[in-house]
């Protein structure tokens, strides 16, 4: 997440005309030979060498995998009854996934470094390691603006330490460093979905006009979800704002197109100064309902987490799930037909509205948390950014899969 995504993707985009130059000459990481990180990446003017396996929280080689993680889910019935689903990765993916994660770093600065801890690592397992049900997995480290840095300015956090760092260090220039690393001894020629949420969309939505749009990459590009980020397309169109001409998906089966939302609580659209949805400069934010891609209203097949939310910014709103409360042995809560979305536009604004199909027959909670908590209370203008992924879990899975056999049809 960043203070205002439209700022950020601002900076994001300065910084995307600087980038390719910057990334071999600015970039700060220094890997050792034997792949481990220094402990001041500063220390030296190298780039980030992203052959290194220290670089990457998910990727098919490594030992310290952060996919590789357990996934099982109760799912809890309208009835009541609970029953176990356990995880089972792909054994033979035909794609590959490039996931770029949302701001979580507490590190001190106004940038992360290249040591990854909790914050990352229950990132990885709540909004990508379920992927590997469908892909191959990779997921890079990179040097993003830190929550630190974020929060500050509301006065929920001490100020970040040091200096700003200049443009062309970090943030997209690692981005790129590490898809073009992956390009030249991962990728082989197969298809590929390109995933990121919030401050990782933004990188993703750059990423592609950047280095994929128009140049031979796009031919192997499945999908992108850029979920919690703004991609502009004009009015009553599929392309031509953030991307000439990679369209909004609008079938499962689609290909080398765009799924992009942001949520909100039906009850609660978006306020006068909301961070997302927002329409500006003649153009409207895309929204692409996972649950039902052709339009209207769909049943979302969520994954939550059973207790806590996406970084930690959710307080503890978070309901039990059944009344009365029953304990749960897995990380992962699945609850079939408790919530639909839709795509709503009205006024400036357009986004993904949730409902609680809320039942007095249904054991389940009626009541979902997913709003950004502060000190005064919730802050509507972040809706339900929190659970972006969460809520629409299964359905990007089912879109992925579509899209891979899709692909892999036309790829013979």
């Amino acid at each position: 997440m960043a203070t205002n995504l439209w700022a950020m993707a601002r900076a994001v985009g300065r910084a995307a005309r600087t980038a390719a130059p910057a990334v071999a000459a600015t970039a700060l990481a220094v890997v050792a030979p034997t792949g481990a990180l220094a402990q001041d990446p500063a220390a030296s003017g190298a780039a980030p060498d992203y052959g290194a396996a220290g670089l990457w929280l998910c990727r098919p080689d490594l030992e310290d995998n952060r996919c590789k993680v357990d996934l099982d889910a109760t799912v809890i019935a309208p009835s009541g009854r609970m029953t176990i689903e356990r995880y089972r990765p792909a054994e033979d993916p035909k794609i590959d996934c490039f996931f770029v994660y949302p701001t979580v770093s507490m590190d001190p600065g106004w940038q992360s470094d290249f040591s990854p801890d909790k914050m990352e690592w229950d990132d990885v397992r709540l909004q990508f390691a379920r992927f590997g049900q469908v892909c191959r997995q990779f997921a890079p480290l990179y040097r993003q603006f830190t929550l630190t840095a974020l929060r500050a300015p509301s006065g929920a956090g001490p100020k970040p330490v040091g200096e700003r760092p200049p443009p062309g260090v970090g943030g997209l220039a690692d981005v790129v460093a590490a898809w073009k690393w992956y390009l030249a001894h991962e990728n082989q020629g197969r298809g590929v979905v390109l995933i990121g949420h919030s401050q990782g969309g933004a990188m993703i939505a750059r990423l592609i006009a950047q280095e994929i749009e128009g140049k031979p990459a796009q031919k192997q590009l499945v999908s992108a979800l850029i979920l919690g980020a703004p991609v502009m397309v004009p009015p009553g169109r599929d392309e031509g704002g953030t991307f000439k001409s990679i369209p909004l998906c609008r079938r499962d089966d689609q290909t080398g197109c765009i799924v992009s939302y942001s949520t909100f609580r039906d009850r609660l659209p978006p306020p006068a100064d909301s961070r997302f949805g927002r329409a500006r400069d003649g153009m409207r934010v895309a929204c692409t309902n996972p649950a039902s891609l052709s339009g209207g209203t769909g049943v979302a097949h969520s994954y939550f987490l059973t207790k806590g939310f996406l970084n930690g910014s959710g307080g503890d709103a978070q309901p039990d799930w059944t009344y009365p409360a029953r304990p749960i042995s897995t990380p992962f809560v699945k609850t079939p037909g408790l919530i639909s979305t839709t795509c709503v536009s009205s006024g400036d604004f357009d986004y993904l509205s949730l409902h609680v199909n809320a039942d007095p027959k249904d054991p389940r909670t009626d009541e979902l948390g997913g709003q950004i908590i502060r000190a005064t209370g919730v802050d509507p203008s972040w809706g339900l950014h929190l659970i972006d992924v969460d809520q629409a879990m299964g359905d990007l899975l089912r879109i992925v899969a579509a899209q891979a056999a899709a692909y892999s049809a036309k790829a013979g």
